[in-house]
């Protein structure tokens, strides 16, 4: 089994994580000692949490060092000249060979169509051209930009995080529903179920909440364009580690055994080009 998303941040002190603002109940250390405490995985994907290289450097010789940890999805600048150059550098320190993809929150950004400013598709192409995924992380007003970056990118690997958040807790379905079965027509785009418990109601939350978000992304991406991921720590604002994993094995019992296993180990063994070490 692969959890193909999930974070980690050891020391608040050294630095900003902004997003951890007012979110009390996840303010604290989370260590690879924690992940194997909880984890229901083999193997795991360990993904950015802020815009910095030197999270992604200390990531890669965490990696390297922790057999649990098959890949890494690692930030660089995007907007560089030299982001090929960059993506080396990453590559040539320790745990670099762990690097699997990169990631920057186009959610945060004021500009909606930040994922197709030439600059950042040129970044991405050269993301693509290392044979790197690049993973999205949007909301709804970068959806638009999300299905043209996947036109303009085709030979790119790219991960869809969270299932681009679909409203669960106000029970919006359109037009989340209408972008996700466009962006899925693309065939070079994956898609996580991850996330969803931190779009349903933290509080009362039930797998029938969950089940039509996620019975759409396996119908729309197929269970071969579709990964499992905890998105722990941060799903313990709404749940559990073996909550989440438990309600996405409840979303997908319909599945056969082999449909399954694609959706908990295969799919991202090849979108990540996940090896054995």
């Amino acid at each position: 089994m692969i959890d193909a998303h999930h974070h980690l941040w050891e020391d608040l002190g050294r630095r900003d994580y902004d997003w951890l603002a007012g979110l009390d109940a996840i303010r604290r250390s989370y260590t690879v000692d924690d992940l194997a405490a909880v984890t229901r995985a083999d193997r795991t994907v360990l993904v950015q949490t802020v815009p910095t290289v030197e999270e992604t450097e200390e990531f890669l010789a965490t990696a390297g060092a922790t057999p649990l940890i098959a890949g890494v999805v690692g930030w660089v600048d995007l907007c560089a000249p030299d982001v090929a150059d960059r993506i080396a550098a990453l590559r040539e320190g320790p745990g670099g060979d762990t690097l699997v993809g990169i990631r920057h929150p186009a959610q945060g950004e004021a500009d909606p169509e930040w994922l197709v400013r030439k600059e950042v598709v040129r970044g991405i192409t050269a993301v693509a051209e290392a044979d790197l995924t690049y993973d999205i992380l949007i909301q709804p007003p970068q959806h638009d930009a999300a299905i043209a970056l996947a036109d303009r990118v085709p030979g790119a690997r790219l991960v869809l995080d969270h299932a681009g958040k679909p409203a669960v807790a106000d029970g919006g379905y359109q037009p989340w529903a209408r972008f996700l079965t466009e962006l899925a027509a693309r065939p070079n785009v994956f898609c996580k179920l991850s996330g969803l418990v931190t779009e349903a109601d933290w509080t009362k939350w039930t797998v029938e909440d969950l089940r039509p978000y996620a019975a759409h992304v396996l119908e729309s991406f197929g269970h071969d364009r579709v990964m499992f991921g905890s998105d722990w720590p941060v799903c313990e604002l709404a749940a559990t580690y073996e909550q989440v994993y438990d309600a996405a094995r409840a979303c997908t019992s319909e599945l056969s055994r082999a449909e399954q296993d694609e959706v908990f180990a295969g799919t991202a063994t090849r979108a990540y080009r996940l090896t054995s070490r």
